[in-house]
């Protein structure tokens, strides 16, 4: 299945964009779940295109720049919403290279295998800090410091507030399972 398809429809689907614009979104909000590179995203949208999902029109910017700005199509909104509805199966083993090296932890010495830990855990602890600010400056959008009180299903940000909590709780999660594994240095 062709994923970054439906992230691109997913995308189009909230407002009109260029490559440009879709390739920033993959290094925003999006990135917190999925990630996509500029060498995959503009192969995508041509066959979106060539498809009938999609749509563009050139837009002259300066004295020669032209860019393509896209926009999802009826066909492409019916192909998302499909996608969308239809039950999601539990994705296959989430790649961790860090987790592979811990599998052959045996062969490294104990100096070597504490300062992967250290390390893991900084990247982790940084990835939070990151994504607590992102959550910080999202709650003034609810308009309450009380999320669940400013929380329905259809306001536009409800997407983002889903995705930026699972990503706090699964690097809170990871930080902690470190901390606990740290012990094995002592």
């Amino acid at each position: 299945m062709r994923v970054l398809k439906f992230a691109i429809l997913g995308l189009l689907y909230r407002q009109v964009y260029s490559g440009y614009d879709i390739t920033s979104q993959f290094k925003k909000e999006i990135g917190q779940f999925w990630s996509a590179k500029h060498s995959q995203i503009y192969p995508e949208l041509r066959k979106l295109v060539d498809e009938g999902l999609l749509h563009f029109r050139t837009q002259i910017q300066g004295e020669k720049l032209e860019k393509k700005m896209y926009t999802i199509t009826e066909a492409g909104r019916k192909e998302l919403l499909a996608w969308a509805i239809s039950p999601e199966p539990l994705p296959e083993t989430e790649k961790d290279a860090f987790m592979l090296k811990m599998y052959f932890i045996h062969t490294l010495s104990k100096e070597e295998a504490k300062t992967l830990f250290q390390d893991q855990l900084q990247q982790r602890q940084d990835k939070l800090v990151y994504l607590q600010q992102q959550y910080d400056d999202l709650i003034p959008v609810f308009g309450t410091e009380n999320t669940a009180d400013a929380m329905y299903f259809d306001h536009p940000h409800l997407g983002h507030y889903l995705v930026l909590t699972k990503a706090i709780a699964r690097e809170q999660s990871y930080v902690v399972w470190l901390e606990q594994q740290m012990k094995l240095f002592l």
